[in-house]
């Protein structure tokens, strides 16, 4: 074979293999901040289960991180992650994939069965309610008048947006299968279903609907809190039981004094909370009695 034949072989398989298709991977969205530049030291994952789409989330608690980075350098720095999801954040939960996570009251119970023990929590327990959201044209007065309709709630397993209007809804007459549930993903989602007249009522809980009412005014002259329950135990923090004691100390004390500084304050109000506080399991003993009055309403979860 001449030497200008074996060019052009060679030449044909270089383009034939660059044609080849490749196995495809599954795509999933990343939502992590970057490790500081030139951070050195032990990196853990902080995790915020999804109270708001990621771009959201990370507006709100990366200043948090970014003041715990710098009281804690150089022994080790945090990095935040959000996930798409509830069942995306739940299925990281579960294998362990956080070092420290933010999940709701539900959540933060899971957590304990697979390695996780409770450090503290969110304060104002007083905005962790659930809240009926519907139009102010939908002549949805009585809770009879959601008999056949739709009803939106943004996951399964959000506490304040869909159990505790689930519940709420069988505590005053109506019984499951009264009403059509959709679960559409995000707290915004539910709220703008019923806006579009996609779903006849929302579940959410007050900060995502005060903040978008703070982006778009104009919404209270279309939507109304028709109903609102009773609260709970607000959001919890948890910290995986193999950290070391000296690094959950020093972040459980960034959390607890953020509302004797300045900074702290501005990034608690973001949050829409007063401050974080110490808490422990027995702190969620009143979720432990919500779930299981859930559970003999609509059959028992697997913890």
């Amino acid at each position: 074979m001449s030497r200008f034949w074996l060019l052009v072989m060679l030449c044909l398989s270089g383009i034939l293999a660059a044609c080849t298709p490749e196995k495809a991977s599954t795509y999933e969205p990343k939502y992590a901040s970057n490790a500081p530049p030139g951070q050195i030291g032990q990196e853990y994952i902080f995790a915020v289960h999804p109270l708001h789409n990621p771009k959201r989330l990370f507006e709100v608690y990366q200043p948090l991180i970014e003041l715990i980075n710098e009281r804690v350098a150089p022994a080790f720095h945090l990095k935040l992650e959000a996930s798409r999801d509830y069942a995306a954040f739940e299925a990281k939960l579960i294998a362990r994939k956080f070092h420290i996570a933010l999940p709701n009251p539900y959540q933060t119970l899971l957590s304990e069965h697979h390695g996780y023990r409770i450090l503290a929590k969110m304060g104002s327990d007083e905005q962790f309610r659930g809240i009926l959201i519907v139009r102010r044209d939908a002549n949805i007065e009585t809770f009879a008048d959601l008999k056949g309709k739709a009803i939106s709630f943004p996951a399964a397993t959000a506490l304040a947006a869909t159990m505790m209007p689930r519940l709420f809804l069988i505590r005053h007459g109506l019984v499951p299968g009264d009403f059509e549930e959709r679960y559409v993903g995000s707290q915004e989602s539910a709220i703008m279903n019923v806006l579009y007249g996609k779903t006849t009522a929302a579940g959410t809980w007050p900060p995502p609907w005060e903040a978008l009412l703070r982006r778009r005014p104009e919404l209270i002259n279309e939507l109304v809190v028709r109903w609102e329950t009773t609260p709970l135990v607000n959001n919890g923090v948890v910290v995986r039981n193999d950290l070391r004691p000296d690094d959950v100390n020093a972040v459980k004390d960034v959390l607890l004094t953020l509302h004797e500084h300045e900074r702290g304050r501005t990034i608690l109000k973001d949050i829409e909370i007063a401050k974080f506080e110490t808490a422990d399991t027995s702190s969620f003993e009143t979720v432990r009695q919500f779930v299981a009055k859930y559970d003999a309403a609509f059959g028992p979860r697997q913890p």
